[in-house]
């Protein structure tokens, strides 16, 4: 199991319709690093104004509900995985290939759980292009813990909306020399897969300091990400991007909690705090 990782090849297309997702595809019978398809992020973020030099440090923290094995003497194990993929990696891996990654070590026998956690690390790191850090949790250590997103939650204002893509950034405003520090909530999140079109749920925390942003139109944002189709990742350093050039807050942070699709959630988290890192949760939609 536990042979070198090879790096993919130059010539190997790398665009999500490219990928398995959308596709039927048998299950691996073993482990198998290749499956890891890694999409640059590079060009999402050139389409919103962004080269190298980000406006944001964060992280995407992924959780893994489906993790298996076989010990040394062939007893299965289970684990719940935390992977956190820093905003600075130059790809994200594709979610279908993640899966069914994880699912080729259910046969495998792996000698302990450290050793199990270096290989998850590394091979994932390999595909990101950056030093992802994983953590495993067997059934004893499980999180129980339940947590909504702590702010205030502008989804019972009272407003007519009839626009729900594409994403509109005229909608953000901010009252000039009213200076705020607050954090909002909205449960209200909704965009599609861009290659197979599923939805994808979320709840989204905006914590700034700066002019108080108007509310309403925050939310009527939000919103017209309903009919967008993008990738997590790239939606949520979309909404970091506008509120930065529309509303100028001197400190800010974007969080979503993704409902998990096929045993993965995905949780992108990016903030103007250098160091900043994503809040350790499970919000009861989870």
């Amino acid at each position: 199991m536990a042979r070198p990782v090879q790096a993919w090849p130059t010539h190997r297309m790398s665009t999500a319709h490219d990928s398995s997702l959308g596709r039927s595809v048998d299950y691996p019978g073993a482990y198998a690093p290749e499956l890891l398809f890694p999409i640059p992020r590079a060009p999402q973020r050139a389409a919103l104004g962004l080269g190298a030099d980000l406006p944001f440090h964060g992280e995407d923290l992924w959780t893994g509900y489906e993790l298996g094995w076989l010990d040394a003497r062939g007893k299965p194990r289970v684990a719940i995985a935390e992977f956190a993929v820093p905003a600075t990696a130059t790809h994200l891996v594709e979610s279908k290939s993640f899966k069914l990654y994880l699912n080729g070590f259910a046969q495998e026998r792996i000698a302990s759980v450290e050793a199990l956690q270096a290989t998850l690390a590394r091979d994932l790191s390999t595909a990101a292009g950056g030093d992802v850090a994983v953590q495993l949790f067997e059934p004893a250590h499980f999180p129980r813990a339940l947590a909504g997103l702590a702010g205030d939650c502008i989804d019972g204002i009272e407003l007519d909306i009839d626009c729900y893509g594409p994403p509109q950034s005229a909608f953000l405003s901010a009252a000039a020399g009213d200076e705020v520090e607050e954090t909002l909530v909205s449960h209200l999140l909704r965009s599609n897969c861009p290659v197979t079109g599923q939805p994808d749920w979320a709840s989204v925390q905006v914590a700034y300091a700066g002019p108080r942003l108007d509310r309403a139109g925050l939310l009527r944002y939000l919103v017209s990400f309903r009919q967008h189709s993008d990738f997590h990742e790239h939606c949520v350093e979309r909404i970091f991007c506008d509120l930065q050039a529309r509303c100028a807050p001197r400190r800010l942070s974007v969080y979503a909690r993704y409902t998990r699709r096929g045993g993965l959630d995905i949780n992108p988290y990016r903030s103007s705090e250098a160091g900043a890192r994503a809040p350790r949760l499970r919000d009861p939609r989870q």
